[in-house]
């Protein structure tokens, strides 16, 4: 899909952000295939900085990374996308360390799915939260 197409999609545009290349490219790429638009960071310093440059309709983002992260991050994002829901990742939140997702869920996420999680999973939540774009629900 080209991206004049996508952005054609009433502004639906995800921010994915993940420290791993490629999990970030293929989350990225499993909700571009969706018809979503699809912006990526490395880290939440990044994510930040693309806030305050463009809206987003919702942020995925792993919660352990370099930098601000877990509750933190959350609470970063909230202040600066306060209507914007986030969706929370972690490959540790089934491993009983670190931060839960219950935890995450408290600090403000709108959902959380432990790694490793199956596309299924994670482009159902994204459509429960912000809907499908319009090419994905015309006939």
């Amino acid at each position: 899909m080209t991206k004049a197409k996508a952005n054609q999609n009433h502004g639906i545009t995800i921010l994915v952000v993940d420290d791993d290349d490629l999990v970030r490219n293929l989350f990225g790429d499993w909700r571009e295939a969706e018809g979503y638009t699809v912006r990526k960071a490395p880290n939440c310093q990044a994510a930040f900085r693309g806030l305050q440059e463009a809206p987003v309709s919702l942020i995925v983002s792993d919660m352990f990374m370099p930098g601000p992260c877990g509750a933190a991050a959350i609470a970063q994002f909230r202040r600066a996308a306060p209507y914007v829901p986030v969706i929370a990742l972690s490959g540790y939140f089934n491993a009983g360390v670190v931060m839960g997702a219950g935890d995450a869920l408290a600090a403000g996420a709108a959902r959380a799915l432990a790694k490793p999680l199956r596309r299924e999973q994670l482009l159902r939540a994204v459509s429960e939260l912000i809907g499908q774009p319009v090419a994905a629900c015309s006939p």
